[in-house]
This record gives C-alpha cells, sequence and structure tokens, in this order.
C-alpha cells in the first residue's frame, strides 16, 4: 500500500519546536510513536526501515528527533532523561490532535527506556516495544566514562559519542541517577514486547533480562540473532517490523483489510520519500522501487533496470510455460538470470546502430525435465516470441504529460 510522508512540528514543554516525520498508509490501523537512540536523530537506517515496514503492515508511526538533535531546536546540552520523556509525551499530544494518538509506542535503545517510561501517562497506549534497551537510564553512564570525572568536577564536558561531539552537563547524570525505571514497570499495565540482540555490544543482553522481570504479563521477548545495535542490516530491521506488528494486532482493534484497487491496465508510481524510493501499485498489487545505497538510494526495492529486466524474465517464462502445456511436453521448471549492460554501438554485431552505445539484456535460461534437444530448441526460440521482448526489440512512442 501507498505510504504517505509528511514533515511536521510541534512544541516541546519549553515552546521549543520539534521536527517530525510522519509516515502513513492511506487508512492506517493504528498508530505508533518511535523513540531514536541516545545522541541519534529519526533518520536514523533503523528507524526508517521500521516505520516504512509497519507503513505497509497498515501502522502509521510519528518519529521526531528529540530537543537538540537532528532537527529539532533546543539544546542538547540542557536536556536529560526526563526532558525526553516530556518530548514523548508532547508527540504523543500532537498525534492526539492532529490524527489519534498513539496505541504502540517503540523505543530503541535509551529511547526504549524513555517509552517504558512515559507509557503509563499515555492513556491510549495499549502496547510498548522496546528494541536494545537498558533496563535502567543510567546505563549510559559506561558511554561516558573517561569523561565523568570532569563531568563531576566542572560541571559540564565535550565528550565524543558515536564520532560527534556532545556538550554534557552533570545535571544529565545526576538525572539519569535519580530514575527508578524498573518501579515504573511493575506498574505499566501495558503489553510489553522486549526485542534484544544477544550480540549487542553497547547494551548487553542482561538488561533485557531485567526488563522482563520487572515487567508484569503479557510481556514477550524476542531473540535478534546476529544483529548489532543499531540494526545496521536491513533484514534485521524489516524482521523488527514483521514480528512487531504481528505482536501488536493482538492488542489492537480488529479491523477488516482494505484493498485499494487500481483501474485495470493501469500502473501507478508513487514516491515514497526525500531520494528515490516509489511504491508501485497495479490492480491489488504493490512493490517497493528504489536505488542502491552506492546510487545514494535506500535500497528498499528493486531498482527500475531490475525492475525492466524482471518484466522480460517473467513474460518469457510466461509464454515458454504456455507454449509448452499447449503441447503437454513435460517441462517441469522455467528459470532464469537475466542481466543488463551499456554497450558500444560498434560491438553488437546484431544492431543497426553503428554509433554511440546501446542496451544488451542477455537471459540465460534454464530448463528443467525430460524435454528432447528439440523441444528445447524450440523453447529457446519461443522465449524471443514473448511480448515484452517484442515490445523491446520493436519501435517504441512514449508520451508523458502532466496530469491534471
Amino acid at each position: 500500500m501507498p505510504i504517505l510522508r509528511e514533515k511536521l512540528t510541534f512544541d516541546n514543554q519549553r515552546g521549543e519546536s520539534l521536527a517530525a516525520l510522519l509516515e502513513q498508509p492511506d487508512r492506517p490501523r493504528a498508530m505508533a510513536l518511535f523513540a531514536h537512540c541516545f545522541t541519534c536523530s529519526k533518520d536514523i537506517a533503523a528507524a526508517s526501515r521500521i516505520s516504512r515496514a509497519l507503513g505497509r503492515k497498515g501502522i502509521g508511526v510519528l518519529r521526531f528527533d528529540f530537543t537538540g538533535l537532528g532537527n529539532s531546536e533546543g539544546d542538547f546540552a540542557n536536556t536529560n532523561f526526563s526532558s525526553n520523556v516530556q518530548d514523548l509525551l508532547a508527540a504523543a499530544q500532537a498525534l492526539r490532535q492532529r490524527l489519534q494518538a498513539p496505541q504502540i509506542l517503540i523505543g530503541h535503545s535509551l529511547g526504549g527506556a524513555a517509552v517504558l517510561a512515559a507509557a503509563a501517562d499515555i492513556e491510549e497506549c495499549r502496547a510498548v516495544a522496546t528494541i536494545g534497551a537498558p533496563a535502567d537510564p543510567s546505563h549510559v553512564r559506561h558511554l561516558l566514562e573517561g569523561d565523568i570525572e570532569e563531568i563531576e568536577s566542572e560541571g559540564s564536558a565535550t565528550v565524543r559519542l558515536a564520532g560527534r561531539k556532545f556538550q554534557i552537563k552533570k545535571q544529565f547524570l545526576d538525572d539519569i541517577s535519580s530514575q527508578r525505571l524498573q518501579r515504573r514497570l511493575k506498574s505499566m499495565q501495558r503489553a510489553l514486547l522486549i526485542l534484544h540482540s544477544p550480540l549487542d555490544s553497547i547494551v548487553s543482553i542482561d538488561e533485557a533480562a531485567k526488563i522482563y522481570k520487572a515487567a508484569r504479563h503479557p510481556k514477550s521477548f524476542i531473540s535478534l540473532d546476529q544483529a548489532d545495535h543499531l540494526l545496521g542490516r536491513k533484514e534485521d530491521s524489516e524482521y523488527v517490523a514483521t514480528v512487531l506488528s504481528a505482536w501488536a494486532s493482538r492488542y489492537l482493534d480488529p479491523v477488516e483489510e482494505q484493498v485499494e484497487e487500481v483501474r485495470e491496465g493501469i500502473v501507478e508510481v508513487t514516491e515514497q520519500g526525500p531520494l528515490y524510493t516509489q511504491t508501485v501499485r497495479a490492480r491489488t498489487h504493490h512493490i517497493e522501487a528504489d536505488e542502491p545505497r552506492s546510487l545514494r538510494g535506500q535500497d528498499a526495492g528493486m531498482t527500475p533496470y531490475e525492475l525492466l529486466l524482471a518484466a522480460l524474465g517473467t513474460c518469457t517464462a510466461i509464454t515458454m510455460r504456455m507454449y509448452a502445456n499447449h503441447k503437454k511436453w513435460p517441462l517441469e521448471q522455467i528459470s532464469m538470470e537475466l542481466t543488463h549492460a551499456k554497450i558500444h554501438a560498434q560491438d553488437c554485431a546484431e544492431c543497426e546502430t553503428k554509433e554511440g552505445k546501446v542496451d544488451r539484456m542477455t537471459r540465460h535460461i534454464s530448463l528443467k525435465g525430460n524435454l528432447s534437444p528439440e523441444q528445447r530448441a524450440r523453447l529457446l526460440q519461443i522465449a524471443n516470441r514473448c511480448p515484452v521482448h517484442r515490445s523491446l526489440e520493436s519501435e517504441n512512442h512514449i508520451v508523458t504529460g502532466l496530469a491534471e
């Protein structure tokens, strides 16, 4: 389903403007609020991927930059864990006023601790999920070990975290030391999902065990096997979103699935982000298209040329299958590998054009089954009769205009 993206802002308790991004399908089943990790931003890869994946499963997500981070106003040095919780409550209120209050809270790392602390104050919240979260906010002290003495004695210090410099004040250390998160867990009264990697080198999986022990049922734990703390691999973020949406559905109001159908014969392409991600829809089907990270894309789907090869390959296989079935030949399976390249026209003996470059698409077709050499040769001829093949090799005319 197409995912709508909208940038918006809301004020924190000090009246400073916080930057947010709302991603949602046309008719979201529920809204979720996402809290990012310590010193990160709403645009960190894990948050982006999880939000998009949840959107495709019918759940809208609002993610925002905490005060003093990303595109939000304010001074990070004046923030602390308590102010992060207040930012979350302000974000929930913004969602409540604009669309609907969040029924799901999702927090990554220290953001996970923040959603645990905020959950009881968001009446509409039904489910809370943490990803690599500490059981106590003071856990982040280990990230500041080399600077704590200076912070304590001088009142502040400039520290380097994840390759960037931040000013940390003594009030931040005092605030995280005063938190009693495990006490709040016992009275949270929300369904809880804990996702944590046993290989997490930033927040030990022992922290997940502490959260699980302190919380009351219903509570669940999922091991993110082989994942790192920031969920750097795309497949880990996709897995989190899949598990999260399935788990949360138990605590959401049931809805009748509605799939908006595109009129037959029309393909809709809708941009989904500030870069290159597109949603492609035809009838009741949809896929994602994008560019790889090497070309500054998000790698959310196949590239346009990969889709073109997919069209050629699927059409080829369907055409061959139709012919083999009609002839009642023992063709068990068709598979193929396709490649695309730009080659110099003078290197193409079959091409009429002899200047510049031309496109070369190559198919390597495998046929399984007890076929005779004559049958295999004939099927190879049939491959060249697929309609997409003919369209690509014939003269084409593309008409482009602006929609009213």
